[in-house]
């Protein structure tokens, strides 16, 4: 077995030494000392951990929050020979039992985990059989509440100290403010552990922030204009799928990639992407996480992200090949409103909170003290409206009910109800006129729902049941119909909740119990926002230094390539060009700022501040008639 780090490295990776800090951090894991190890994206975070592994006896846990990225890594270690096997989701007990005996009696170095898995008894019983040489925490931001992307989930992660305790632990993350580095260690438990980060400036890469009240004509200019392989993001999968049209459309080949594509499809488009027969990708953010593609051009963001984390780590899969990248980020007016409306107006505060707990319990007539480890079905459109709740308002104040285990949520409303007409306009009114039963459902969804026809939509339908006077099953039986029929594509799933209380119904002493610990999560969130929105509009400060800064890095230089140091250099070279034609001027004869703001035909704010300044440097005077000459 090799046990030079380097000799692994070049075996495997074909690379003839480390980058950055890489090496430190393998030596410090080889002598077992816990690490937490902050290195930006691209900074080759997985070298870090599975050069050791591959050097110590044993096989190595990782912790890791995407199905995506576990396949992606898993692969990738196979196709090197390296033994990996990935426990992701959909996988039968049995399935599970046999991947695990596969890793105590069949030499594999390398187990990847979801964080839920971690809260598996069978799990836990079977790592205690292990010869276990590393534990490795991926994303370790989402471990904490200060980290933007805080997943509750992540916290059985803690358990991995007491389960088996002499085996040291490594957690990677691409973005941690000093709050995010101080709880992953505490929370983890990590003994003394060496913090090692590398600087989060990247050389190559302009970070621009573009307005536009045109956004679909600036983002196709700046694609035609790039030619090389790309990414776009957008919030949401309705997005993802029209800009890619649009994009096609233009000249330019895309594709889009979402939660929402099967996973045969999402493998296919990703390979055409990674193979250069697109140049486009159009995803939704999970998109990139542990995708290793170095001559990405051109990241766009086409809304802004809810956070500067998300944004850098998304910013930061441009150029991964060391040349010359940018990330752009186009932006209007608007945006700022959609952004605080989106992200903002649906935080729950306290005061909802208790209400949504208190309807609920009332929806299902529990009694004070009563309710304990009691399951029901929620028609969780039904209930918003009867109590006239905005629905995602309610569903966030029932997910943070969940994270703080006062009711278990089922998953089912994250899948929508969504449908699509995919026959002509026509064809679809000949069908009705035979199937005049359907007009008025049908009418009432297309009236409430644009470019459903081009795009696979959400429907709410409740709203359609309500809004046609009918009941809610008449509708799921329309649309059930029209599906047999190839008039529409139909997705159904009827915002029904399985919902477990967990404790006795107690109203607002249940809710006080965390009610601090809400409002600080809240606030984060808006600060969140607010710095994401300090950052776009900041024109005085160059972007690098204004990322670096926010991430605890104190840097100078500016990078000279930014929308803001682009514009202060055009307005330095401006200002020089003001200075000599004042100059001539004043060498022939004496003028009034008036005279010489009507010959310069420059702004005029501008060159009355360079006559200002001209005037504290002693290069021109004014005499009594308030005339300029040189001095």
């Amino acid at each position: 077995m090799l046990k030079s780090p380097k000799d692994v490295l070049a075996k495997y990776w074909g690379f003839p030494s480390f980058r950055g800090s890489q090496e430190q951090i393998i030596n410090t894991v080889l002598n077992g000392t816990d690490v937490i190890a902050l290195l930006p994206t691209g900074g080759g975070k997985s070298i870090c951990f599975q050069v050791p592994a591959l050097i110590n006896d044993g096989i190595c846990i990782v912790v890791s929050p995407l199905i995506a990225l576990i396949q992606n890594q898993v692969d990738t270690l196979n196709q090197k020979g390296i033994k990996a096997i990935g426990l992701t989701g959909g996988k039968s007990f049995e399935e599970v039992n046999n991947l695990l005996d596969n890793c105590l009696y069949g030499n594999y170095k390398f187990l990847y985990l979801s964080p839920e898995r971690l809260q598996q008894d069978v799990i836990k019983d079977r790592l205690l059989q292990m010869k276990i040489n590393l534990f490795v925490i991926d994303e370790a931001h989402c471990i904490s509440q200060w980290g933007h992307d805080f997943r509750p989930a992540y916290l059985a992660c803690s358990q991995l100290r007491t389960l088996v305790p002499h085996i040291p632990i490594i957690a990677l993350t691409a973005t941690a403010t000093k709050n995010v580095i101080i709880d992953i260690g505490e929370i983890l438990n990590l003994k003394n552990p060496l913090t090692i980060k590398d600087s989060f400036f990247r050389k190559n890469l302009a970070f621009k922030v573009l307005e536009d009240e045109d956004k679909n004509h600036q983002l196709k200019r700046l694609l035609s204009n790039t030619k090389h392989s790309s990414i776009v993001y957008v919030r949401n999968r309705k997005s993802a799928e029209s800009l890619a049209k649009l994009i096609a459309a233009s000249n330019s080949t895309a594709t889009f990639f979402h939660g929402g594509i099967p996973q045969k499809e999402k493998k296919e488009k990703l390979q055409q992407w990674l193979d250069n027969k697109v140049q486009v990708m159009v995803a939704t953010n999970a998109f990139g996480m542990g995708i290793d593609k170095p001559d990405v051009k051109l990241v766009v963001h086409y809304q802004i992200p809810d956070c500067i984390e998300n944004y850098f780590q998304e910013a930061g899969r441009a150029g991964r090949d060391g040349q010359y990248a940018e990330a752009i980020l186009i932006t209007n007016k608007a945006d700022e409103t959609r952004l605080k409306r989106q992200f903002l107006s649906v935080l729950p505060d306290i005061y909802f909170l208790k209400t949504a707990y208190n309807k609920l319990n009332n929806y299902f007539q529990i009694s004070y003290g009563e309710g304990h480890n009691t399951k029901h079905q929620l028609n969780f459109n039904e209930f918003c409206s009867i109590y006239k709740f905005n629905p995602l308002l309610a569903y966030n104040a029932f997910k943070i009910l969940d994270q703080n285990s006062v009711i278990a949520l089922s998953k089912a409303y994250f899948t929508k109800t969504t449908v699509q007409f995919i026959t002509s306009k026509n064809v679809l009114m000949e069908y009705l006129q035979n199937n005049q039963y359907l007009s008025n459902i049908v009418q009432t969804i297309l009236r409430t729902y644009g470019g459903i026809f081009e795009f696979e939509t959400k429907i709410n339908t409740h709203l359609v049941s309500k809004k046609a006077s009918v009941q809610e099953k008449n509708v799921i039986s329309a649309l059930e119909q029209l599906q047999e029929h190839n008039i529409v594509n139909y997705q159904g799933k009827h915002s029904d909740l399985e919902i477990t209380f967990l404790v006795p119904r107690e109203d607002d002493i249940a809710i006080n119990l965390f009610a601090k610990k809400v409002k600080e999560q809240q606030s984060i969130k808006i600060d969140n926002i607010n710095k994401m929105l300090t950052f776009i509009n900041s024109k005085s400060v160059c972007r690098s230094i204004q990322l670096l800064n926010y991430f605890g890095e104190s840097k100078k230089e500016v990078c000279g390539m930014c929308d803001v140091c682009i514009s202060q250099k055009q307005e330095n070279t401006e200002v020089s060009t003001i200075v000599s034609e004042i100059k001539q001027l004043l060498k022939k004869k004496k003028y009034t700022s008036r005279e010489l703001i009507s010959m310069l035909k420059h702004n005029q704010a501008l060159v009355l501040d360079i006559l200002k300044q001209m005037l504290e440097d002693n290069i021109i005077v004014i005499n009594t008639k308030n005339e300029y000459t040189l001095s």
